[in-house]
């Protein structure tokens, strides 16, 4: 289906549905909508005028200069080891992931509080410091919790003790460093400076710019629980050669779920709803989708191909429908091979775009399906020719 340069009378929104109601011209845009993380936000560092911090100013340069050194060797070198890390993770790291921290979240099993970990924070921090160098550090097994999907289904979350929480804010903040050079463009969840109105747009552009008629609505079952642990330390050892980052990582991996008085571990999963948790979510599916995805775009298309993936929320676009159907099948492969799997049921196959709406009426077909990406609907609308 080739269009050239052909100019369509539509446009390609993307609307938060209202409540058992249809959607209406108030409908607000992609800029002025946000979606709440459901995990701990990557604040920055901010302090009350009563709250006593053990890192002044110095200290916060200090950290700030060192992740920077890390970013620009990752830039610069791309395919080498970082083999030592863990002095990155200093009294004063630890105190801006401290600072980073929920003060109201919920405790995990330890029962500590943000406040009364604060009362003797630059000693708690100096004894926290030394285990984790020393390696006498334990981590604690998450406390499950569960919190309602739109659906009426429940998410299954995993608080982790206060400790764990800043250790591991800590490590990301090393992590991030590093990773933020090796991750693609059309990768937008859980990064620093990217949000979800960010992969909307992109999608959005996407469609209106490419010619894109047909839409792959994909979606990972149970993503976060499913991760093959394995496969992500290996995945994790392509950049990090530090094996005392690496033993951190499997020790909260390890560390297990408390549920009704029962600790349980897994050889799957990455504790979803915890601190490090999205990180390593993005890294394996950096290696699993997002590299396999470009290179297949690059070789195997033979059409105008885009992709936006947000965390385990995945859009592709495509020209042609075999493509598309190509991709898919190819994909449902290519995941399976890492103990992923999509769902049957919301997965699929639309066709959209500037051109659907006139297509398909030159067929005899109804109206262009819509679809949903991260709580909004994204449809196509005609645009009023204005006169004179």
């Amino acid at each position: 289906m080739m269009h050239g340069h052909e100019k369509s009378d539509s446009a390609i929104v993307a609307v938060k549905p209202t409540n058992k109601a249809e959607h209406s011209a108030a409908e607000q845009s992609v800029a002025e909508q946000t979606a709440k993380e459901p995990v701990e936000p990557r604040a920055e560092t901010k302090r009350n005028a009563g709250q006593q911090s053990t890192c002044g100013t110095q200290c916060q340069i200090s950290v700030s200069q060192a992740l920077e050194r890390i970013r620009r060797v990752a830039k610069e070198r791309k395919k080498e080891k970082f083999t030592s890390l863990l002095h990155h993770v200093s009294t004063d790291l630890l105190d801006e992931a401290f600072f980073q921290l929920k003060e109201d979240a919920a405790p995990g099993i330890d029962g500590l509080t943000w406040t009364e970990y604060e009362q003797n924070l630059e000693r708690n921090l100096e004894d926290l410091h030394a285990r984790v160098h020393r390696g006498a550090y334990r981590a604690l097994p998450s406390r499950r919790t569960y919190i309602a999907k739109p659906d009426g289904r429940q998410r299954p979350l995993a608080i982790a003790a206060l400790e764990d929480k800043i250790v591991q804010r800590a490590v990301a903040a090393v992590l991030n460093a590093i990773y933020e050079a090796d991750f693609l463009g059309f990768s937008y969840g859980f990064r620093p400076g990217r949000g979800t109105h960010d992969a909307l747009n992109a999608l959005c552009v996407g469609i209106e710019r490419k010619k894109v008629n047909w839409i792959l609505d994909a979606d990972i079952r149970s993503f976060f629980d499913e991760i093959s642990q394995e496969c992500l330390i290996r995945f994790l050892e392509h950049r990090i050669g530090d094996r005392r980052i690496i033993r951190l990582i499997r020790k909260w991996l390890k560390a297990g779920i408390l549920e009704d008085g029962i600790v349980s571990v897994s050889d799957r999963g990455t504790g979803q709803g915890s601190v490090i948790s999205p990180l390593l979510a993005n890294v394996y599916l950096h290696y699993v989708l997002d590299l396999w995805a470009e290179r297949w775009r690059r070789r195997e298309a033979t059409g105008d191909m885009i992709i936006v993936r947000y965390a385990d929320d995945f859009i592709a676009g495509f020209q042609h429908e075999r493509d598309a159907c190509r991709f898919l099948d190819e994909m449902r492969a290519r995941l399976q091979g890492f103990a992923l799997t999509l769902h049957p049921e919301k997965t699929r196959l639309i066709e959209f775009g500037r051109f659907a709406a006139k297509d398909r009426k030159a067929r005899g077909l109804g109206k262009p399906e819509t679809f949903n990406f991260l709580g909004f609907s994204v449809l196509q609308r005609r645009m009023e020719r204005s006169s004179g």
